[in-house]
């Protein structure tokens, strides 16, 4: 038998033998088990069945029966399958109603089916279900597969106590008092048949907030918020804003027509008016009644609205967002009701600004998945990335409409280029998977930054090859086509080729199936004579791999920062050649504009090209990218020549570039990042090293631009207040914040006392999470006497909070001080964390476990590590597994790493079973497979890992 490292395979998701039509569910609810009646109606295919096999995972059955025929059972409860046996053979196209009663058990930490969350003071237990990808057997014998889609009707029975009985659809039959202390309330789900994984249950005890979203034609629905009772109003508020504009821009600024020029005017107009009709609306609560001043707005908008095709229209009567306070997830779609974490649900004082600009993109993105993930569903979990990553897509495009495309496309390549968990950084190491991979042990598996970031970079890719309007015109008919139905990865490949006339196979074979990204080797020519460039370009193909085919978009670019050409290629060879007629000689080369291709460039420019192009080129990515190779260039002087001190060029870059108003205005203080890293792998993973030079480069630019920096400081200080309360102008705030906060960051390496006393001023009177956050990790960091007295208070303040105490966690796990290792501890011995809480396993140890120089290249940081390790498999897989991932490259650490790094793994996989935790097992297996070097090593001295060659299969 074959050695698996997966659990699961395409082979594994064939055609159903029935086509599932219905539901007819009544949840019993009690504190400690739900009692669960099902019908489930289901019609025959083309052949007759004897048997039906139902999933069900860990519930008590007490009795199955069938409508149409008698029938005998047997709970597989190893295969978690009820399989089903008619006495009769059930003939083709025929229709039965399977009855199922049985009990579910919620649990703490099993973070799927129904489980408890965070229970408000004094209330019954908050109960909620998480049904992605196979929840929802956990609650229910079914046919628990994307493609069993059907309608609902679910009646809820519970505490009287609870404010809120909720589940998918319309409410029916209103709640009601069925006998002392219980309620009942019925929903019908009829409009949009769902799939399993996308069914919600809630009962429990929130506060509620409400507003109304009206379309431009008139039509309404509701929108709900439910949050922890005591919660700001004004922050609930403010969210539904959020939530509303969200919902209003999906439906101007999506669909077929959307980057009609023509027509942006039009929806520019629209967005202003309804801002207008909202504010009317909400005047009109407080003061006399402006019934025609309001009219003469909606017959305005109702004229404007018949001159757009707008974009996704919501079908349901409430859309309802639901805080939930533990899960693996930071928000999940559900028809109609959104699951948000509670941390980042409202913006409350506590909520930071990265925060807040997640809360931005989960609002529309969970928004988004009711057309792209439930009206449209994949067809099995190898799907998972297409429901994600075109809604990704949309709400970059979101998120670029309200802090501009510039922020937006440099926040991505810090996400492709952070070591640790950046993307490239993921895609490279041993833990890399493909998009849609071989295989995976659980769906959790594929929640990952490759299906997160790196295939909405393919969707990008796409739409950068076949035109804007030409793509948003194939998703229309996509979504039109496989409307209330499941689609494959080919259906929207072939839609998009169908609609483009394009070819898109093959290169959907390479990205989609192929680990890694391409790399590519830039040479030019210029031709003085003849006045011809070319371009010469060479990728690095990976063994046994094949040519990736992408956009490369590139210009030539005078001293002056002038286009004199620009080109748009197709690149699908291990070579190109790129010819530009008539041209002047360029000053610099600005190479994979926009980013227009997720990978990496390898172009020898010299250092005068680079800075010029920092300075000059108009595109933004350039920019970053040429400043990115120089700064990486002058870490890796440092490191090869220990001792040697930064360059007068970068010093003098970095003080320019921190004086480049219009810049930081378009790009945020995110434009001046600096990773510990470097792209040299000999060095790539000297992590203490890298965090060294990186600070003996920010160390220089204080020292020689003090005075100035301050100043600068200040100016950005004074610039950080909010105009107006409109997000556009938020999104202006944060830039400028960000900016303030990298220069506090740079004066925090003097470690003095007057910039002590600055860090702290700071720190005391913060107006902001993010200010207040940032100085106290400086703080941490220096050697201020009082830093310890300091962390005590604030952590003290943090604990009566969840949102502080998450973000507190962070900062201990990722601090970089000498009792770094022993603050962690610490910080976990607390009454106040809780490791089955996921914000608190992912604050304090994901950021532990990324914090490589400590957890990695410390003895102590390695005890925890393996500790934490241990501890956590048990409780929560899926934040295990994320952790796992800094094991990614021992093979390329110093060798005096290997065994012992090599030790933690193969420790915890001796103590693993590898049945009860497949993913954490087999990504240790894949971990260790990947670092051969290591693992041969460690064997010399400790034996063989037998589990790396067992040919036991996974179940």
């Amino acid at each position: 038998m074959k050695n698996r490292l997966y659990k699961y395979y395409p082979e594994d998701f064939g055609e159903l033998t029935v086509d599932v039509l219905h539901m007819n569910l009544v949840f019993d609810v009690y504190d400690d088990r739900t009692n669960v009646k099902s019908l489930l109606r289901v019609r025959t295919k083309d052949a007759p069945i004897e048997t039906l096999e139902l999933n069900c995972r860990d519930l008590e059955i007490r009795a199955v029966s069938c409508i149409q025929s008698e029938v005998s059972y047997r709970y597989r409860q190893d295969d978690a399958i009820l399989e089903i046996n008619f006495r009769d053979v059930i003939p083709p196209h025929t229709e039965i109603a399977v009855v199922t009663d049985t009990v579910c058990r919620p649990t703490k930490n099993v973070l799927e089916g129904l489980y408890y969350d965070e229970t408000p003071a004094g209330a019954p237990p908050q109960q909620i279900t998480q049904c992605q990808q196979w929840g929802f057997q956990r609650i229910v014998p079914c046919i628990d597969d994307m493609c069993a889609k059907c309608t609902y009707r679910t009646t809820i029975i519970a505490d009287s106590r609870y404010t809120n009985l909720i589940t998918n659809g319309d409410v029916v039959v209103e709640r009601h008092t069925v006998k002392p202390g219980r309620d009942k309330i019925v929903y019908d789900n009829s409009v949009t048949p769902m799939a399993t994984y996308l069914f919600f249950l809630g009962v429990g005890t929130y506060a509620t907030f409400t507003r109304e979203f009206e379309y431009p034609d008139g039509e309404t629905f509701m929108l709900e918020l439910l949050v922890p009772p005591g919660s700001n109003a004004e922050a609930a508020e403010k969210a539904l804003d959020i939530l509303h504009d969200s919902a209003m821009w999906v439906y101007l600024f999506t669909g077929a027509e959307q980057f009609d020029e023509d027509k942006l005017p039009v929806r520019k107009e629209l967005w202003e008016l309804v801002r207008k009709r909202e504010k009317i609306k909400l005047d009109a609560k407080s003061e006399s009644p402006l019934e025609e001043e309001l009219q003469a707005v909606r017959d305005e908008l109702a004229k404007l609205n018949g001159a757009i095709t707008p974009g996704y229209k919501y079908t349901g009567t409430v859309y309802r967002e639901i805080g939930m306070q533990n899960s693996d997830f930071g928000g999940m779609e559900n028809v109609g009701n959104t699951t948000i974490t509670t941390n980042r649900i409202m913006p409350t004082q506590q909520i930071t600004d990265p925060a807040f600009e997640y809360m931005i993109r989960v609002k529309v993105h969970e928004y988004y998945h009711n057309q792209n993930g439930s009206e449209v569903t994949g067809k099995s979990p190898f799907e998972i990335w297409l429901n994600e990553a075109v809604t990704v897509h949309v709400e970059e495009q979101y998120h670029a409409f309200l802090f501009g495309e510039d922020y937006q496309r440099i926040g991505r390549l810090l996400d492709l280029f952070a070591p640790a968990s950046g993307t490239f950084a993921l895609d490279s190491g041993a833990a890399s998977m493909p998009i849609i991979p071989d295989g995976f042990n659980d769906p959790n598996d594929l929640i990952t930054a490759v299906t997160y970031v790196k295939s909405p970079e393919y969707v990008r890719m796409v739409e950068t090859l076949i035109g804007k309007d030409t793509f948003v015109r194939g998703l229309d008919r996509y979504f039109k086509k496989f409307s209330h139905s499941n689609a494959a990865t080919q259906d929207w490949i072939e839609v998009m080729e169908e609609e483009s006339g394009q070819p898109l196979k093959e290169m959907a074979e390479t990205w989609l199936k192929q680990t890694r990204f391409p790399v590519v080797e830039v040479s030019a020519e210029y031709d003085m004579p003849s006045r011809k460039f070319t371009f010469f370009l060479k990728q690095q193909v990976p063994a046994g791999g094949k040519p990736w085919e992408f956009p490369f978009k590139a210009a030539l670019v005078d001293e002056n920062g002038n286009d004199l050409a620009e080109v748009l290629e197709r690149i699908s060879g291990e070579t190109a050649e790129i010819t530009v007629e008539n041209v002047d000689m360029p000053s610099f080369l600005s190479l994979n504009r926009e980013s227009s291709f997720y990978g990496k460039l390898v172009y020898r420019a010299s250092q005068e090209e680079l800075l010029l192009q920092v300075r000059k080129d108009s595109d933004i990515t350039g920019r970053f990218t040429a400043f990115y190779t120089l700064v990486d260039r002058e870490k890796l002087r440092l490191l090869k020549v220990p001792g040697a001190a930064p360059s007068e060029d970068f010093i003098e870059l970095y003080y320019r570039l921190f004086n480049d108003r219009q810049l930081l205005e378009r790009a945020g203080g995110q434009f001046l990042a600096i990773f510990e890293s470097v792209e040299d792998e000999e060095f790539a993973h000297h992590y203490q090293a890298l965090f060294d030079v990186k600070k003996t480069l920010l160390q220089a630019v204080a020292w020689k631009y003090r005075n100035s920096l301050i100043s600068s400081y200040h100016f950005f200080e004074n610039t950080s207040v909010a105009r107006d309360a409109s997000l556009e102008e938020t999104a202006r705030v944060i830039k400028g914040r960000q900016a303030k906060n990298v220069c506090l960051g740079v004066l925090a390496t003097l470690d003095t006392p007057d910039i002590h006393a600055l860090i702290k001023q700071q720190f005391e009177t913060a107006a902001c999470a993010t200010d207040r956050l940032s100085a106290f990790a400086a703080y941490l960091n220096s050697s201020a006497p009082d830093k310890i007295e300091v962390l005590r208070a604030f952590e003290a303040e943090s604990k009566q909070n969840l949102v502080a105490w998450e973000t507190f966690l962070a900062v201990i796990g990722n601090n970089s001080s000498i009792d770094a290792v022993e603050l962690v501890r610490e910080m976990e011995r607390s009454p106040a964390f809780r490791i089955e809480q996921t914000n608190d396993q992912r604050a304090l140890y994901g950021s532990f476990a990324r914090n490589r120089k400590k957890s990695l290249q410390t003895e102590e940081g390695r005890a925890l590590f393996a500790e934490i390790l241990k501890k956590l498999a048990s409780v929560n897989e899926f934040s295990t597994v994320n952790m796992l991932n800094a094991f990614a490259n021992i093979d390329q650490m110093e060798s005096k790493y290997h065994i012992p790094l090599v030790k933690i793994l193969a420790d915890l996989l001796g103590e693993l079973d590898s049945q009860k935790f497949p993913s954490v097992y087999n990504r240790i297996r894949k971990l260790l497979l990947g670092a051969p070097k290591a693992v041969k090593t460690y064997g010399i001295e400790h034996g063989e890992i037998k589990a790396l060659h067992s040919e036991k299969p996974l179940a």
